[in-house]
């Protein structure tokens, strides 16, 4: 058994792509390749492949990473020949990296994830750094969440690890956001920019990392 570490891109294409219809696109393009994955047991062996972190509806990523577990070793090379043109427009291999087959799993490692979000707004710079540092300073920071089964009361300050003012234009700015991205809690960058006192909702939003432990 071989084992893959595949870090791709997901472009405007595929935003709106649900994180099981992505996992259905992988599953067909693997196959269309003829990749020799690797099933799971049971009754309903399905193969062997896993996101460290689902992305939300509506945002795009330079740093998505995916484990792949295949039944015989392929080269790096040979596997994006194979792979990379069964993929559709929206959805770009960048690096390859061999992993131990007993290697822990990307999600039970994962902490953080790093996004850039464009915002429309006419305030000043100085005046988006203060409320950055006002947020940050703050020792909690009580959330309500609307859900299909009901309202989600709880505290959004422990997802959020960092924030930065990366650009500013006339009208407009990008910040960028560290926030919590692992089983006790993830952030969600269009919560945070609703913090932030911003009316509108963000132009775009990238994830740019994944940070491990």
């Amino acid at each position: 058994m071989h084992r893959l570490r595949l870090k791709f891109s997901r472009g405007e294409q595929l935003k709106f792509l649900s994180h099981l219809d992505l996992m259905r696109l992988w599953e067909r393009s693997l196959r269309r390749a003829g990749v020799e994955l690797s099933y799971s047991e049971g009754f309903s062996p399905h193969p062997r492949i896993s996101l460290a972190a689902p992305l939300a509806v509506g945002i795009t990523s330079v740093a998505e990473l995916m484990d792949v577990f295949l039944s015989h070793r392929i080269a790096d090379g040979l596997f994006v020949e194979k792979v990379g043109p069964q993929l559709p427009g929206g959805i770009g291999i960048m690096q390859i990296l061999p992993v131990n087959i007993e290697a822990p799993s990307l999600q039970s490692r994962l902490r953080f994830a790093e996004y850039n979000v464009d915002m429309e707004t006419d305030r000043s710079g100085p005046d988006i750094e203060s409320g950055l540092a006002a947020l940050l300073a703050s020792e909690t920071l009580p959330w309500h969440h609307a859900r299909d089964t009901g309202e989600r009361f709880y505290d959004l300050r422990p997802l959020i690890n960092g924030l930065w003012l990366a650009g500013k234009k006339d009208d407009s700015c990008s910040i960028g956001m560290l926030l919590r991205c692992d089983a006790s809690g993830s952030g969600r960058p269009e919560q945070v920019v609703k913090a932030l006192g911003f009316s509108a909702l963000p132009q775009s939003i990238q994830r740019t990392k994944l940070v491990f432990a």
